[in-house]
């Protein structure tokens, strides 16, 4: 399922607020961007217990309860998790993952909140969450029926509002000050072959391995670390960072002329890093009208062309990154200074094109 109208993790406890405790709420959105820690929270937030069912870990039974004789007659005991005598967050994780028995169990508990004659208690809440199949996530069709018991939000991940968050929960100052760099490097869409990708959660893993190992940790450690969370190019730019502050070597100082660019051949990974870094910069300090630009601006483009000679001087890919459109062809700097760039170093833009 997908909608053009999405919200971010920060939007989400307000909209909860107001309608979870109405009708129940079904929350997508891609692996890793925090949906369950979310709905835990909302759950804290509202002083309610939260009890999580994870549907691919249910069978029917475990929903419906087991036959009991009571007075010569049978009925269906409901387990002691969900069957509490005081208001409660039921939180049913990968509901869309389960099984169609399952999802059928669910029906009832959802809309008329009861499993056979256990109604949940008055205040009580009910969310679900899941991925999209989009996502190369286990997820299975769910039935219009379930569908339509449910008021769907779909979540996307926002860098501002995880790095709002992480600021004051402990992500260990490498991953912080990183993706205050890279915001765009917080998540990316799941690969459809079996590998690490960039997720918050997966940013989050890393950022505990970091604080378990210290700062010392070993370069090899530290890759390998990356490497086993991240999107690769992701794993290489982090590692060029890191080395970047271990040697108190930055692009400020290269942009200042106090510095150059990296020339060894084992700093190949920091030549990329340093590149990709210095678009960012383009694209953040250049205006889209050379009219627009001050005066400071027009010197730190002067600046800019310069070094752009030395970068492709010691690797033309590096410059070509530089300049590079974006995935559909779109030039991502300003013209004025794409048309100064090709006065004065047309061999880049030669083999750019």
């Amino acid at each position: 399922m997908h909608s053009a109208l999405t919200l971010t993790p920060a939007q989400l406890p307000d909209l909860l607020l107001h309608v979870a405790v109405v009708r129940p709420v079904f929350v997508w959105g891609a692996p890793g961007i925090g949906k369950s820690s979310l709905v835990r929270a909302f759950a804290d937030s509202l002083g309610l217990p939260c009890v999580t069912l994870v549907g691919t870990q249910l069978a029917a039974e475990d929903l419906i309860g087991v036959p009991e004789l009571r007075d010569g007659r049978s009925r269906f005991a409901p387990p002691e998790s969900i069957a509490r005598a005081e208001p409660y967050c039921l939180f049913l994780d990968e509901l869309n993952a389960s099984s169609p028995d399952v999802q059928k169990a669910f029906y009832s508990l959802i809309l008329d909140r009861r499993i056979g004659e256990y109604e949940l208690p008055e205040g009580s809440i009910v969310i679900g969450a899941g991925n999209r199949a989009t996502d190369n996530a286990l997820a299975r069709p769910m039935a219009s029926a379930l569908v339509n018991r449910l008021l769907h939000l779909h979540l996307r991940a926002s860098a501002v509002d995880w790095l709002d968050w992480a600021a004051g929960a402990g992500i260990h100052p490498w991953v912080l000050d990183y993706l205050t760099q890279r915001p765009d490097q917080l998540w990316v869409q799941p690969p459809k072959t079996e590998e690490p990708f960039s997720t918050p959660r997966a940013w989050h893993m890393l950022s505990d391995a970091l604080r378990s190992y210290g700062d010392d940790i070993a370069e090899d450690t530290l890759r390998l670390l990356a490497g086993g969370t991240l999107t690769p190019a992701h794993a290489s730019g982090f590692c060029a960072y890191v080395k970047t502050v271990r040697h108190r070597y930055g692009l400020d100082a290269i942009i200042r002329g106090d510095a150059s660019w990296p020339r060894a051949v084992t700093d190949r990974d920091l030549l990329f890093f340093f590149a990709e870094a210095f678009r960012a910069r383009l694209v953040h300090d250049l205006p889209d009208s050379r009219e627009h630009a001050s005066r400071a601006v027009r010197d730190f483009a002067m600046r800019a062309k310069g070094l752009l000679v030395e970068l492709a001087e010691l690797s033309l890919e590096c410059a070509q990154l530089v300049v590079a459109a974006d995935a559909e062809g779109r030039p991502v700097l300003p013209a004025w200074f794409l048309v100064e760039v090709t006065r004065d170093l047309p061999r880049l833009v030669a083999a750019r094109t």
